[in-house]
């Protein structure tokens, strides 16, 4: 007998390119959300089933990078507009809009949700109080005036205290916050394309070139796990429960593919009309989601068949 075929859920609603895609922490009552970014400069919040909660209206720009907060109250977004805004989910409403010289490509918020990271093109991380809106952000300078000496790709927040920035100048820094100073560089060898944290495993997931590595989250000598891919990966996710797999996209195809931790392909699956610029499982790793250059955004299971969401009711 085959194995049952991965149908993903498709939900449309956005109108240009996916650039990134984040799940919340499961919640306290199970459930968790999705908030997707766009060139059509619309985040969009979506239930753990997929189905649509709402849309982020105010930038007037490509958004890059959106993130929930822990408890999933806030959301905050970095676009092509100069901006990062702080939204409040349940409403939908902007609380904040910080003003940027440049593109931001990449934020972060804080454990707490008192403060946020952003960075981009300006080359410059900066960190801003939630309490003290109006107040001047701090940097987080390490050459001069400059974080990183090429645009930087994420930012993500490691416990309270530290956080991790990648760049295309191909450097990984992890930063001190409370001194606003860099503790530790791991030079990469190409321009860094993507660098998630997988919260779970206590992992940085990032990927350069041709290759994937798996890094512990705090810099410390743990070793290294990576893998050189025969594509080059524009996004990968590692599995929150099982983490002897992981997923990826790539620019290269239209594939998602799901790799075992040596760097075996598992799966292909093939549903997308463009490249793959986005993968992310979901926190209890039942699905991950991918986002595409086509505009959509496909849902898929881990254990195809199994009952879960939506594909509860396709299956019965």
């Amino acid at each position: 007998m085959n194995p049952p075929k991965a149908v993903p859920l498709v939900a449309a609603g956005h109108t240009r390119p996916v650039t990134h895609l984040s799940f919340s922490p499961i919640q306290d009552d199970g459930t968790y959300l999705l908030v997707s970014s766009c060139k059509d400069g619309n985040p969009m919040l979506r239930e753990w089933t997929g189905d649509w909660i709402g849309t982020f209206l105010g930038h007037k720009g490509a958004v890059w990078s959106t993130k929930l907060s822990l408890d999933a109250a806030r959301a905050v977004s970095g676009s092509a507009d100069f901006t990062a805004k702080v939204w409040d989910t349940y409403s939908g409403k902007p609380l904040h809009s910080f003003p940027h010289n440049h593109i931001v490509r990449t934020v972060a918020i804080s454990p707490t949700s008192s403060h946020i990271l952003t960075g981009g093109q300006e080359k410059k991380v900066r960190l801003f109080d939630l309490g003290k809106p109006d107040s001047e952000p701090r940097f987080l300078y390490d050459i001069g005036t400059t974080s990183h000496e090429g645009t930087i790709k994420s930012v993500v927040w490691i416990g309270n205290d530290m956080a991790a920035t990648a760049g295309e100048d191909g450097i990984l820094k992890w930063w001190d916050l409370r001194k606003q100073k860099p503790v530790k560089s791991l030079p990469c060898p190409n321009a860094i394309t993507s660098m998630e944290l997988s919260r779970k495993a206590n992992q940085l997931v990032v990927t350069w070139g041709n290759t994937v590595a798996f890094i512990h989250a705090k810099p410390d000598e743990t070793p290294h796990h990576v893998l050189t891919l025969p594509y080059k990966p524009s996004s990968a996710s590692l599995h929150p429960v099982f983490r002897h797999q992981f997923v990826t996209g790539s620019v290269d195809d239209e594939w998602v593919r799901v790799h075992d931790l040596n760097g075996e392909e598992r799966v292909v699956l093939k549903g997308h009309h463009g490249p793959v610029h986005c993968v992310e499982y979901s926190p209890d790793g039942e699905m991950f989601a991918s986002g595409s250059e086509d505009g959509t955004i496909r849902l898929w299971q881990t254990t195809p068949g199994k009952a879960y969401g939506l594909w509860q009711a396709m299956h019965s």
